[in-house]
Formats: structure tokens, sequence, C-alpha cells
């Protein structure tokens, strides 16, 4: 089987989308080709350690939970990340991919959950949105939007609309944590009635920045 490079393989409470708070393994993949300006995990760009499909599936299964989030970086950058998704679902994982959506995403096992991206102006890498993605997510899927501010949040609720995103699936605004007030952005929600998800980064609140957590 293929190799992939790791940066690190840890076990915590799922901190965003629809199963926030339920223990979850995370196999966060080295390297992403973007440089979001809100990004907290930097330390995934470089650097890692070359593991086996089969030494991956043995530290998941050794973190003893049945949810697994693939992540990075940008975990689809490497070639063989749609295989470990599909071994990690033939074990009978639930398993959940979080992706830029600046990477084709048409070949993520279809029994994963795609928690895809959509970058808004204020991430500076607005550009790198692969629009055609938006046909390849299903109903169970997720598109995740970080708000950094007002003119973000109109940008948001433009694309909500013009790309009736909510038609698709399930749609997450997000604050930027310390750039957005969490509490502005929910009434702004409420204002306007979107059909959204709100939500804060969970992780965030119980421990901060801190790697592997």
């Amino acid at each position: 089987m293929s190799s992939l490079r790791i940066t690190e393989i840890f076990l915590s409470l799922q901190g965003e989308s629809r199963t926030v708070g339920i223990p979850t393994v995370f196999v966060r993949l080295t390297g992403c080709p973007l440089r979001c300006g809100y990004c907290d995990t930097e330390y995934a760009f470089k650097g890692g350690h070359w593991m086996t499909i089969p030494e991956i599936l043995r530290e998941v299964e050794a973190l003893g939970v049945r949810h697994v989030t693939v992540t990075g970086g940008e975990p689809l950058a490497q070639s063989a990340c749609p295989e470990l998704i599909g071994v990690l679902c033939d074990a009978g994982y639930s398993v959940s991919v979080e992706t830029s959506g600046a990477v084709d995403v048409s070949g993520v096992d279809p029994r994963a959950i795609k928690v895809m991206d959509l970058k808004t102006p204020g991430s500076g890498e607005m550009d790198k949105n692969r629009l055609e993605n938006l046909q390849h997510l299903r109903t169970q899927d997720q598109i995740k939007l970080v708000i950094c501010d007002r003119a973000d949040y109109e940008w948001a609720r433009a694309r909500l609309r013009d790309l009736s995103l909510d038609g698709r699936c399930e749609v997450l605004f997000s604050p930027s944590h310390g750039r957005q007030d969490a509490r502005v952005l929910a009434d702004w929600v409420l204002q306007d009635r979107l059909p959204v998800r709100f939500q804060i980064q969970l992780h965030k609140y119980l421990w901060g920045d801190e790697p592997g957590r």
C-alpha cells in the first residue's frame, strides 16, 4: 500500500462541523498549497514523517474510537489520501475529510463526509476556490465559510444565494477566531434568517492553539 507524510495522529473532541463534541481521531497530513491569513496549523506545512497506510491504520485503531477526521494542511494535496480514506471506510470508521476546496474532491470515497471550505476574501486565498468541486458535494457533506469581518459576511451571504449553497448540503458559518467576534456574527445570521449552521471552534475554547488538541 501507499505511504503518506503525516504530521500527527491524535485523539481529541471534534471541534467543528456536524459531529462537534464527539471523540475523534485526527490524522493530520503534512503540506498545503494555500497560505490563509487565519491558518492555525502552519506547523503542518513542512516536516512530518512517512507512514504506510497499514501503519496509520494501526495508530488509529490503538486510539479506540470510531470517528476519524483526515485533515491537514490540505490532505488531498497528497495523491494517496483518497486511498487512505477508502481504507478507513473499509475498516468501518465514520470518516470525514477537511479540505480547503482548492483541490479536486471528486476522488474522495462517497462513504466519507467532505467538509469543504469556500475561501472568503479575508482568507487571502479566495482566488483558489475550485467552484467545480460544488458539483461533487452530496447532502451528507458540508461547506464551511470562515468569516473574518463584515465584508466577508456580505460576500458569504451573496455566495450562499448566488450558488444556492444550502440546496447542495449543510452550510457552516464560522467566525475567524480572534478576528471576528462570534456573538456579532451570530446576530448577523439571525437578523438575516440565513439557512446556515453557526459554529465556533470548540477546541479553541478548551485548549487554545495547543497542537495535537
